[in-house]
């Protein structure tokens, strides 16, 4: 099938988008980002990719629409169960120490799943925390992702029968109702997830995180784009906090200031000051 950027046009749509969001494209996966452009002139009724690059660059909407297409969204509920089970264990259990050793008031436990996608992953993390902090904590999720058709489908909050595999079934009894075709969230457990479109590029607004899930994120970008948005997670989160990345992922040899942390059930980094 042949290409339908030649090289130019090529690279142009590469560098707008790498400029933009810090998600890379190299010759081994061209091919996406072609069919992808193929896809928006169809939808966008035009005939030639220098349209659809005048249109992009001169309309902020449009913009994000073209960033969105070019994203790929794969999640599923409870993914990657040792991550989970280093969440409920370890991570919880010490953030809850070091809040009571400190003797803070404060209550509340942040955390932000980036690139949360159709939003399986935040609400997986919220029905673990309904079940296991003490009555006393609270918590606030923020979920962000760059893909706005994903966001939607997470504040939506329904998910087809086969989307539910894997979530435990007192979960799917307590935290879901049954409709027509699949599952609904509850509402008093969508109420504790705030969605909200984010570029991992731009500062986040957000402080003082206990936790921050960005998981099989950082292999769209390259070395530097990485390194940038370790970096701003860093300066977002709270002393002695915790940093998930995806099981495939690694900051060795990266210049940051997180340390690795083994535990029982699976590797992470901790904000260790």
């Amino acid at each position: 099938m042949q290409d339908i950027l030649n090289d130019v046009e090529y690279e142009k749509f590469r560098k707008l988008i790498y400029d933009e969001s810090g998600i890379t494209f190299s010759n081994t996966n061209r091919s996406i980002l072609d069919s992808r452009i193929k896809e928006m002139l169809r939808v966008k009724n035009l005939e030639k990719p220098e349209d659809y690059y005048a249109l992009v660059t001169s309309n902020a909407e449009e913009l994000k629409v073209m960033l969105d297409s070019v994203t790929t969204n794969l999640t599923r509920f409870f993914r990657n169960q040792p991550h989970f089970d280093a969440f409920i264990n370890y991570v919880i259990p010490k953030v809850i120490e070091l809040r009571k050793a400190s003797g803070s008031s404060d209550k509340i436990i942040r955390i932000w799943s980036a690139g949360c996608s159709t939003g399986e992953e935040p609400y997986t993390i919220a029905m673990i925390l309904k079940e296991i902090l003490p009555p006393d904590f609270s918590f606030q999720i923020t979920a962000s992702d760059i893909s706005l058709k994903s966001l939607m489908v997470g504040q939506k909050g329904f998910y087809a029968d086969a989307k539910v595999e894997g979530v435990p079934a007192d979960y799917l009894t307590k935290y879901f109702t049954k409709v027509d075709g699949g599952y609904q969230v509850k509402k008093d457990l969508m109420d504790t997830i705030r969605f909200d479109y984010h570029n991992l590029k731009n500062d986040s607004g957000l402080r003082n995180l206990d936790v921050v899930f960005c998981r099989n994120v950082l292999i769209y970008f390259d070395e530097p784009a990485q390194r940038a948005v370790v970096n701003k997670f860093y300066d977002d989160m709270a002393k002695n906090s915790f940093l998930f990345i995806g099981h495939s992922e690694s900051l060795f040899g990266m210049n940051t200031k997180f340390e690795f942390l083994k535990t029982d059930w699976a590797c992470l980094y901790q904000k260790n000051e």
